[in-house]
Order: C-alpha cells, then sequence, then structure tokens
C-alpha cells in the first residue's frame, strides 16, 4: 500500500480530519501536543497520511532532542482503521523510516487497540482478534514492547448507548445506594468554568497532600485545564455542599468518547459520597452531549490486591462497566544497541532528576 505523509499545520483541519478517523483519541488532538509543548519540552510534529488523496491515518509525534540523538512518542496513536492490516503496516513503514531519519533512540507508540477485555482468567476475559494481530505485527516487525508504559495500560469503560436507567441498574448495589446517599445528604453538583480554576486547583492540592501524589505548580493544570477547556475539549463538574466546593471531577472528551482524566475532593464532608454523585453527572453529562463511551482512565496492571491501584479500581468497578486492556506501548529502536544503552542508563538518569528536586 503506498501512503503519501504530509505534515497538517493548521488546528482546526488536524482535529476535523483526526476526529474522523476511529478511535480518535483525545491525546492524539492539536491542544495536546500544544500542551506538552508549553510543559514538558516535547515538540509536535504532525503527519498525516492520505491514499488516493484522503486521509487515511495520522499521528501527532512528541519528539525530544538527547544530544545530537531524538527519542519520539506517539501517545494513544497513530489513530487508523487496525482492522486494515495493510493500512497498519504501510504507517508502521513510514514511522520506522522517519525514525531512521531522525536519529531516534527510540520511536514510542501506544495506540488506543484493545488486547482483550474482562479481568485476565476470570470468565469473562475475551481476547480480540484486531489487537492480539496488531501485537503479533510488532513483535514480527523487531519493536519491544517497552518497559516505559506512559499511559494507563488498562482501564474501565462504560456503554452510553444504554439509557440513563440502563446505567443506574447495572451498578453495583453498593455503588447506586451512594450515589443516592449523596443527593439525600445534600450535595449538588454544578457545571465549573474557567472562574473556577483556583478552586479545582484547591481541591486537587488537599487531594494530593492526603494521597501522596506529585502536585505541580497551578501553572501547569491552567495550561491542562483551561486551554482545553476553552477548546470545547474539557469540561469541569463541581460537587459543593451548602454552597461549599467539596469535590470535583474534569472530564475530557474527543470524537465518540469522554475520559474522566482528574478528580480531587476536600478533607470535610466526604461521608456525604460526593465523589459518586460527581461521577453519575459525568456519564448523564457525556451521554447527554452525544458520547458512546465513558472511559474512566485507569485500572491496575496486575488484578491482585497488592496493585497501587486497587483502592481505586475497587470504586471504578462498582459502576460495572468493562474491563478494557490495551495492548500498551512497544518501541521501535533502530539501533539495537544504542537502545540497550540509553535504557540502562535512563533510570539512573530519572533518580538523579528526582534527588535534584
Amino acid at each position: 500500500m503506498q501512503l503519501t505523509p504530509y505534515p497538517l499545520t493548521d488546528a482546526a483541519t488536524w482535529n476535523t480530519a483526526l476526529r474522523a478517523l476511529p478511535d480518535a483519541h483525545v491525546l492524539q488532538t492539536w491542544e495536546w501536543g500544544e500542551f506538552k509543548r508549553a510543559t514538558t519540552g516535547w515538540q509536535p510534529q504532525r503527519l498525516a497520511f492520505q491514499q488516493n488523496g484522503q486521509i487515511v491515518a495520522m499521528a501527532s509525534i512528541g519528539v525530544r532532542s538527547i544530544g545530537p540523538l531524538r527519542v519520539m512518542y506517539v501517545p494513544k496513536g497513530p489513530a487508523l482503521a487496525y482492522e486494515d492490516q495493510a493500512l497498519s503496516a504501510a504507517v508502521l513503514d513510514q514511522l520506522e523510516t522517519l525514525a531512521r531519519q531522525q536519529r531516534a533512540v527510540w520511536l514510542k507508540i501506544d495506540p488506543d487497540v484493545i488486547a482483550a477485555t474482562g479481568v485476565p482468567g476470570e470468565s469473562d476475559d475475551t481476547p480480540h482478534l484486531i489487537g492480539q494481530a496488531f501485537m503479533r505485527t510488532l513483535q514480527q516487525r523487531g519493536w519491544r514492547f517497552s518497559d516505559d508504559q506512559v499511559q494507563f495500560r488498562n482501564t474501565i469503560t462504560l456503554d452510553l448507548t444504554q439509557s440513563e436507567d440502563d446505567l443506574l441498574a447495572q451498578m453495583s448495589g453498593n455503588t447506586r445506594r451512594k450515589v443516592r446517599t449523596a443527593q439525600k445528604k445534600g450535595v449538588t453538583v454544578r457545571d465549573g468554568t474557567l472562574d473556577d480554576l483556583d478552586t479545582l486547583y484547591d481541591l486537587y492540592r488537599v487531594t494530593g497532600q492526603r494521597d501522596d501524589f506529585l502536585i505541580r505548580p497551578l501553572e501547569y493544570y491552567r495550561q491542562a485545564w483551561q486551554a482545553f477547556m476553552q477548546a470545547g475539549l474539557a469540561h469541569a463538574l463541581i460537587a459543593e455542599f451548602e454552597g461549599q466546593p467539596i469535590a470535583h471531577v474534569i472530564l475530557f472528551h474527543f470524537g465518540r468518547k469522554c475520559w474522566y482524566f482528574y478528580g480531587a475532593s476536600a478533607n470535610d464532608e466526604r461521608q456525604r459520597m460526593p465523589n459518586y454523585a460527581l461521577q453519575w453527572e459525568a456519564l448523564r453529562w457525556a451521554k447527554a452531549h452525544g458520547y458512546a463511551t465513558y472511559d474512566l482512565w485507569g485500572a491496575p496492571d496486575v488484578f491482585d490486591e497488592g496493585d497501587s491501584l486497587w483502592g481505586v479500581y475497587e470504586f471504578k468497578r462498582g459502576f460495572r462497566g468493562t474491563v478494557t486492556r490495551h495492548i500498551g506501548a512497544w518501541d521501535y529502536a533502530p539501533s539495537a544497541a544504542l537502545y540497550r544503552a540509553y535504557t540502562r542508563a535512563w533510570p539512573r538518569v530519572l533518580a538523579w532528576m528526582k534527588r535534584r528536586a
């Protein structure tokens, strides 16, 4: 198959073309590339792949220089119809050539391709043929399953084509009870606006301190939240009790899917179950705005209680969505020796950077 790659340099044109492709992901949007450029130094290269005058695949590639060399990353992409094996092979040809031309240590892809659904080893464990076939293709071409899984490999998704009554009925009894408890205990949920950015950040900072995870400066989240809200790609919901914000969620949305990317809660009033009220309202909001899938964005890599995500997983699992396991991140390395040297040295570099920080 003959593909013609060319750069797209207009934001609206890029997002419009991306939205038309299967499984288009918000991390492949123009805005995500600009966000990573502004906050972490990854420089976006945006390529559309054309066949017979029609765009059939796209890849927003983050590029970082390491002296004379580069590393390259396609977050949740490239976007294409992976059931078309000739097309996926042609896109891989183009990406491999690009990595060699730009002297990349590695080029990492992390497409939103499902490998299986259900919990491994349980009755609902179901391999997906398209994802399994694409992983075999990657292995045959010499790609390596990456030790550096940047995004969540596994998640839980809910089918929003169901009615609201069906969504509520499929929840576990405990989760459904907590949704109703929040309503009975006076929790209300409203839309957030740009005027609420300080409130959103304050709640997120409190959550980070309580749950011991890294919080970046406010300016980082202005980039992450404000730009996406202004572009119509993010939406905030804020739970309140007696007029006081006590929790929030921030949804990202694009194409046919809505993602629960950020969540936070105050230390007070947690017994009112605001997080359950928020998830229910998020489902209702996403469904009302025409999204077919709600992605709870994150599930354990290993499905046992020792995984650090287990508590969050139990909360999400109560909504009774589908455990969805993606193929994960894969690396193409033009030079095997250089790749081995980099992967051995990089953990030490990261440890040094953390000590400096």
